[in-house]
C-alpha cells in the first residue's frame, strides 16, 4: 500500500479463503496439484484424440475438442495461483494480476458457456432434423461457431474489467475467496457498491438465457428420442447426448449456485466449496465423462 495525502491506495490484495494453519496447507496442496495435472493431461488427451482420429472429425467432437482446450486454460487461470498461495505465507496478488485473473477466468468461462449452448443446438439439429444436419452444420459454420464463442466470450468482458480498473481501492484489501472474483473485489472498492447489484443482474441474465436455450433444446431432443420405435435407436440417441448433458448440469449448476444468489450470503466454508466446485471439480470430471462414457472416444484414445 502507498500512503499519501491521508489516503491509502491498494496495490495488492490478500486472499483470506485459504486454510489458516501452516502445516495443513500442504495437505490441500497435494490433492489440488494432482487434480490440476489430471485436468491438463486428460483434456489434452481428449483434444488430440479428436484431432488425430479422422473418425471423430464431425461437428460434435470438434466442439468437444475446443471445449477441452478451453478447460485447460480455464483452470490454469486460477489453480496455479491457488497452489502458490497454499505453500506461501504472503498469499497476495497484485492489482493488475487480480484484474487479469478475473478477465481470463471469466472470459474462458463465458466462452465455455457459449460453446455448451452451441453444442446443445448442434445435438438438437442432429436428432430433430437429421436429414438436413450435414447441410446445416457445415465445417465452415462449425469453425465460425467455435471461433465466435471464443471471440465473444473475451470481448464481452472487456468493458466490465476496464470499469473495475478505474475504481478506487483504499480500504481493506482482503479477498474472502480462493481467487479474484467480481463480487469479493467490488466489495473492497471505496465507492458506491450498488453497482454490485447491476453486475449480478448482468451475470444472471447471461446464465439464465444460456440455461433456457440448452434446456429447451434438450426437452425437444428427449421428446423426439422417446418417439424412436426401436430400443437400440433410443439408447444410441441418448448416449450421444448424455455426456454433454452431464457436463451442462455440472457447469451451469455450480455457476448458478455462485452467481444467481444476488445479496444472499453463504458461510465461508460453503462459499469456498462452491467456488472449488465450478473452478476445479467440474473441469476434473469433464475428461472422464467425455472419454469413459463415449465408445468412439475410448477407441480413439
Amino acid at each position: 500500500m502507498v500512503r499519501g495525502n491521508q489516503t491509502t491506495t491498494i496495490t495488492e490484495f490478500l486472499f483470506s479463503g485459504f486454510p489458516q494453519f501452516e502445516d495443513g496447507s500442504f495437505l490441500f496442496f497435494i490433492p489440488l496439484f494432482i487434480i490440476y495435472i489430471f485436468i491438463v493431461i486428460g483434456n489434452l488427451i481428449v483434444f488430440f484424440a479428436v484431432r488425430m482420429d479422422t473418425r471423430l472429425h464431425n461437428p460434435m467432437y470438434n466442439f468437444i475438442s475446443i471445449f477441452s482446450f478451453l478447460e485447460i486454460w480455464y483452470t490454469t487461470a486460477t489453480i496455479p495461483k491457488m497452489l502458490s498461495n497454499l505453500i506461501s505465507k504472503q498469499r497476495t496478488i497484485s492489482m493488475i494480476g487480480c484484474l487479469l485473473q478475473m478477465y481470463f477466468f471469466h472470459s474462458l468461462g463465458n466462452s465455455e458457456g457459449i460453446l455448451l449452448t452451441t453444442m446443445a443446438i448442434d445435438r438438437y439439429v442432429a436428432i430433430c432434423n437429421p436429414l438436413h444436419y450435414t447441410a446445416i452444420m457445415t465445417p465452415r459454420l462449425c469453425a465460425q461457431l467455435s471461433a465466435g464463442s471464443c471471440i465473444f466470450g473475451f470481448l464481452v468482458l472487456l468493458p466490465e474489467i476496464a470499469w473495475i480498473s478505474t475504481l478506487p481501492f483504499c480500504g481493506p484489501n482482503q479477498i474472502h475467496q480462493l481467487f479474484c472474483d467480481f463480487e469479493p473485489v467490488l466489495r473492497l472498492a471505496c465507492t458506491d457498491t450498488s453497482m454490485i447489484l447491476i453486475e449480478d443482474v448482468i451475470h444472471a441474465v447471461a446464465i439464465i438465457v444460456s440455461v433456457l436455450i440448452i434446456s429447451l433444446s434438450y426437452v425437444r431432443i428427449i421428446t423426439v428420442i422417446l418417439r424412436i420405435p426401436s430400443v437400440e435407436g433410443r439408447q444410441k440417441a441418448f448416449s450421444t447426448c448424455a455426456a454433454h448433458l452431464a457436463v451442462f448440469l455440472m457447469f451451469f449448476g455450480s455457476v448458478s449456485l455462485m452467481y444467481l444468489r444476488f445479496s444472499a450470503t453463504f458461510p465461508p466454508f460453503l462459499d469456498t466449496t462452491i467456488a472449488l466446485m465450478f473452478a476445479v471439480l467440474a473441469p476434473f470430471f469433464n475428461p472422464i465423462i467425455y472419454s469413459l462414457r463415449n465408445k468412439d472416444m475410448k477407441i480413439a484414445i
